[in-house]
């Protein structure tokens, strides 16, 4: 063997063993950096500004009806020529600063111009790599002034590397909710996740609970959802649910009011559908405690509904060819009546998913 020859196999070799040291520390790194949030958490409470529009009404009661809003805003990235690395597309971050802007001010606009009591948000980044650290939920309070929120944290990941061509990054994600009328009480549950290494891409999965007082002495419970899509298992699904279940039902046996709105990773259809993507779980409304319900089986108008609340990011939208799927809605308990609920369409313009709206009133 030349000399040459051996001098170029000693670095080859010196070079693998670099590379497979600085593999092995960014292995230690992304385990190291891996913390969740402690469960029962209480939420700050914040006021978007002082007085509002809506100053007066603060009070709320059973004697009137009132809007909720529910949207998966996707950390605007999702605009219709966008796809996503993990549902079989190309992308992992927006195409850019100005299209996160837009899409993000889109959904305020949307926001705005609905006026809802109430809004539940989900994936809003405030730090991340993927929106080119855009603070989402400060753009959003351009659009919602005058609301009481909460922000509930439920992304926080080290520096991802994948995928190569557009590394994921570090990213800071969470959950808004809104509120004309005052929020008293809040509390942050952390849900079980896997703990495989499909732990690194849900993290902080959690729900938040925001707590309204009515006039009449009980409690409107909003709880804002986002179940998990990636790498979970029938047990960490019915896990998620169970924890769910039991903290509704526990708030509805105190004679409080609860409505649950999110992005639920399911499918909240009845009846089978032909070819439906192995992600689109139909949701198991046999595993609801007595007295709640699926809002969308109240829908008034078949019409309202027919537009599908989401969109497979396997490619562009486009509507002859891309799946889509209700995901988004709400869980309801008996003692709340529908009055309205719709499937916003707007042609998945500023995310994956479109909002759903519903008008409700309390017994």
């Amino acid at each position: 063997m030349g000399i040459r020859l051996k001098k170029i196999l000693k670095r080859t070799g010196i070079l693998v063993i670099l590379l497979f040291i600085a593999l092995l520390g960014y292995v230690v790194y992304v385990f190291a950096a891996y913390d969740r949030l402690p469960d029962k958490l209480t939420m700050e409470v914040k006021r978007n500004g002082g007085s509002s529009h809506f100053e007066g009404r603060e009070e709320y009661s059973t004697q009137r009806p009132y809007f909720i809003m529910t949207y998966n805003i996707g950390f605007g990235a999702y605009r219709p020529d966008f796809s996503f690395f993990m549902d079989g597309g190309k992308s992992s971050w927006g195409r850019d600063e100005e299209s996160v802007t837009a899409a993000v001010c889109g959904a305020g606009e949307i926001i705005s111009s609905v006026d809802p009591d109430f809004v539940l948000l989900q994936e809003v980044d405030r730090d991340g790599t993927r929106s080119y650290h855009i603070d989402e939920l400060e753009l959003l309070n351009q659009f919602a002034k005058g609301y009481y929120y909460t922000y509930a944290q439920n992304y926080d990941s080290p520096f991802l590397f994948f995928p190569p061509w557009e590394p994921h990054g570090a990213n800071k994600a969470g959950l808004v909710t809104y509120s004309k009328a005052q929020i008293t009480d809040t509390m942050r549950r952390s849900l079980p996740i896997s703990e495989s290494f499909s732990k690194l891409v849900d993290l902080d999965r959690c729900y938040s609970i925001s707590r309204i007082p009515l006039k009449e002495g009980k409690m409107l419970c909003l709880y804002n959802m986002h179940m998990s899509a990636y790498g979970s298992s029938d047990e960490i699904r019915a896990g998620q649910l169970a924890m769910l279940c039991e903290d509704m039902e526990s708030d509805y046996r105190e004679g409080n009011y609860v409505i649950c709105g999110g992005d639920f990773n399911h499918n909240l259809r009845t009846g089978v559908e032909e070819n439906a993507p192995e992600w689109a779980y139909p949701f198991p409304r046999e595993s609801l405690p007595e007295g709640f319900r699926m809002a969308i089986d109240e829908a008034k108008d078949v019409e309202d509904i027919a537009h599908n609340s989401c969109r497979n990011a396997n490619e562009p939208y486009n509507e002859e060819t891309t799946y889509t799927v209700t995901l988004d809605g709400f869980i309801i308990s008996d003692n709340v009546i529908v009055n309205y609920y719709s499937h916003m369409d707007w042609g998945y313009e500023f995310s994956d998913h479109d909002p759903v709206i519903m008008q409700f009133m309390l017994e």
